[in-house]
């Protein structure tokens, strides 16, 4: 990890390492955490076509360098509202299939005060994808069927981790997040 990152992608490196992989919320994350193939970005986006710009030049960056596997843009400031995110998140994948991506790259979304459709906003559950900040997770499509195809019963990967948030508790999980926030933020 470079020496010049900034207190927000440091704090989300810490909650892919003590969150996403300690919990193995993501079972494939470890593996690319250890192999250093995650590239973190933050994006401003109080303005959110040249956030949406950064997110295909990601596109463009995983297009031309093979080595990275995954990139995870935090957007910092604009998307703190929960809905605000989802609109953004509609436009960001409506976008990516009209600039050619769709079957090529994912998005996985994660954002502080996230919640499923019909969860309740304090179910424990909705910590699979809440993070420090919203964000947005870029994928390698080929890569997550490779992954999943060698994987035991993927099916079972969500009810897993929904277990694993109800036993930890919406309280601990809530703070844990505040503190990277809190402490790592900009």
């Amino acid at each position: 990890m470079s020496a010049s990152i900034s207190p927000t992608l440091a704090a989300t490196r810490t909650w892919v390492e003590s969150f996403v992989v300690v919990h193995d919320v993501c079972p494939f994350a470890g593996r690319e955490l250890a192999r250093d193939t995650i590239r973190y970005t933050e994006v401003e986006a109080s303005e959110w076509e040249p956030a949406l710009l950064t997110l295909i030049e990601e596109c463009h960056r995983l297009d031309e360098t093979p080595a990275i596997e995954t990139t995870l843009l935090v957007l910092r400031h604009g998307l703190g509202d929960f809905d605000d995110y989802l609109d953004f998140l509609a436009v960001a994948e409506a976008l990516m299939a009209e600039q050619g991506y769709e079957g090529i790259y994912q998005l996985a979304s994660f954002h502080p005060d996230y919640c499923f459709e019909d969860a309740e906003p304090d179910d424990p559950a909705n910590f699979t994808n809440r993070s420090p900040w919203p964000m947005l997770h870029l994928l390698r499509e080929a890569s997550l069927e490779q992954a999943l195809a060698h994987y035991a019963d993927p099916e079972a990967i969500p009810e897993r981790n929904i277990e694993v948030m109800r036993r930890l508790g919406a309280e601990q999980l809530a703070a844990n997040l505040a503190k990277l926030r809190d402490k790592n933020a900009s």
